[in-house]
């Protein structure tokens, strides 16, 4: 693994390494994404049915469309009774920590007569995208539609693509009833991002959609926003591994590979202030490699956006590790709780070494889908707030408007809208 002298010219290489995996560097497919959307919109039905045949090799119709109980159940038969004691695990752990986000509305009265407030509803319908294909991540499932129970989402919908025979891979199925998704439909693509945008003959149309997929998923998201709320429109994983010379060589080298597996354009980085450290990863790195089962695919993710950087202090480490603001940042230090308080930007953090990366991933409770490409700036994980909306409540008494009208309308007529000024003023005449 390559391994570099942490610098302001290296910082800046890596910055704009990075940069590239962003979903919106890919507008060679927008044109292709764009017409499927137009399509799916003026045809409905009819345009899912026909991509379906297309990309999936599967025929469906609008009686086999939507999964049936039947289905789910045969689902459950297919899994070991272990893996789902597991799923319902993790989906109370999740259920938990997303209960403390909840927030509720409120009002405040005044004595002159003013009452100002916030009402806090959920948001009537929720749709999850999830992949299909070779990989399957009911984790996935789980992490999107639990917080949207929690806020009180009464109809949750999912679309995930179906295989060549017709069927949902059943750890899918069985998370998403695990999960409590109402209705599931077999539609996968940016076909789906716009059935539930739009709306079709069998697919209702969501008020949001969540849901990781593939590049032609997220450029969907994207040309779908506004007629449809979107969780992010997310890139590639990435984890960061902030460590000093205490940290065990094992242990951070595996955690980097738990995120380059996941694909070619996945980022894993170690910074840390120990030259020892650096030489010990990469050569248990080496190690790894010889036995994991994706290490073609690892191995090319770490030549794309693998790196080790070795900082001059802990300073420094910091510095680069907010401008990554990476989704995943793991804190191996010997105080990681001291080296916490001065990092800014990160979607998850994980202290110490006993809280790997994929402990969050499928179990701790706090929420998987979480800020890329240096989006943690300014993004949260997905959170119970992204289900709910939020409205502002206003009522003031002629006594309380008295009080303030005139700088109502000077700031009005300072802004040249006189119309606004005399809504307020025909009050007092």
């Amino acid at each position: 693994m390559r391994t570099l002298e942490l610098t302001r010219e290296t910082k800046k290489e890596l910055l704009g390494n990075l940069l590239k995996r962003n979903p919106g560097s890919y507008t060679q497919y927008e044109n292709t994404v764009n017409a499927i959307i137009e399509n799916v919109r003026n045809n409905g039905d009819k345009a899912l049915f026909e991509y379906t045949k297309e990309f999936d090799k599967c025929e469906i119709t609008a009686d086999t469309i939507k999964v049936t109980r039947a289905e789910i159940d045969a689902a459950y038969a297919e899994l070991d009774d272990r893996f789902i004691e597991v799923m319902k695990k993790s989906a109370e752990n999740i259920r938990v920590f997303h209960e403390k986000q909840k927030r509720n509305s409120w009002i405040d009265t005044k004595e002159d007569g003013s009452i100002l407030g916030q009402r806090i509803l959920p948001i009537e319908v929720s749709g999850v995208y999830v992949p299909g294909g070779t990989a399957a991540y009911p984790s996935s499932v789980l992490m999107n539609v639990v917080p949207a129970k929690v806020a009180g989402v009464e109809r949750i919908i999912m679309c995930t693509p179906p295989s060549k025979d017709g069927k949902v891979n059943p750890a899918t199925l069985v998370a998403a009833d695990i999960a409590g998704v109402g209705e599931i439909y077999k539609v996968g693509g940016a076909q789906a991002i716009a059935a539930m945008a739009f709306g079709t003959e069998s697919v209702p149309k969501a008020d949001k959609i969540t849901g990781p997929g593939n590049i032609f998923v997220a450029l969907a998201k994207k040309a779908c926003f506004g007629h449809v709320s979107i969780d992010s429109i997310a890139g590639p994983s990435e984890i960061l591994v902030l460590a000093d010379e205490t940290a065990n060589p094992r242990y951070v080298a595996a955690d980097l590979l738990s995120q380059a597996e996941h694909d070619v354009l996945a980022s894993a980085i170690l910074i840390t202030t120990s030259r020892d450290l650096a030489r010990a990863v990469s050569k248990e790195i080496d190690g790894f490699l010889e036995t994991l089962s994706r290490a073609d695919i690892i191995r090319q993710s770490l030549e794309n956006y693998g790196y080790i950087f070795v900082a001059e202090n802990m300073e420094d480490a910091i510095d680069a590790t907010n401008a990554v603001a990476s989704e995943h940042l793991e804190i191996i230090t010997k105080n990681p709780f001291e080296t916490m308080t001065k990092v800014k930007n990160a979607g998850a953090i994980f202290l110490g070494e006993y809280s790997s990366e994929p402990l969050g991933d499928y179990f701790a409770g706090p929420n998987h889908i979480l800020p890329t490409n240096g989006t943690a700036r300014f993004f949260s994980p997905l959170n119970v707030d992204d289900f709910v909306k939020k409205t502002s409540i206003i009522s003031y008494s002629r006594d309380a408007l008295s009080k303030v009208h005139e700088d109502i309308e000077l700031f009005a007529k300072k802004e040249g809208l006189t119309a606004h000024a005399n809504s307020i003023a025909v009050r007092f005449e």
